[in-house]
């Protein structure tokens, strides 16, 4: 099993209700690929570094989770249609 962090950037314009909606969905589609989440560490609403989609901040999330080598793929491919994730990336940390 390798650990992987997803850095998660959620629309300023959504309420709390959809924010821990969307957190749900990605720990059950992380659940599905066979990881095991250890940790999500909510930053908050911050300003961005420039503007995406006419919004100047965003809600600022950092997943950590375990799984094997095929999950990040297999999250990406889900995490690119929600609707209120407007970016993330997926990285392996090292040991």
């Amino acid at each position: 099993m390798n650990k992987y962090e997803i850095a998660l950037v959620l629309s300023s314009r959504i309420d709390d209700e959809a924010r821990t909606a969307t957190l749900e969905r990605l720990k059950h589609r992380a659940e599905r690929s066979g990881s095991t989440i250890t940790d999500i560490d909510e930053r908050g609403k911050q300003r961005l570094a420039y503007e995406i989609q006419d919004m100047i901040e965003g809600y600022y999330y950092f997943v950590h989770f375990e799984g094997p080598d095929e999950a990040p793929a297999y999250i990406e491919s889900h995490i690119r249609i929600y609707e209120n994730v407007i970016r993330f990336l997926i990285v392996r940390q090292d040991a």
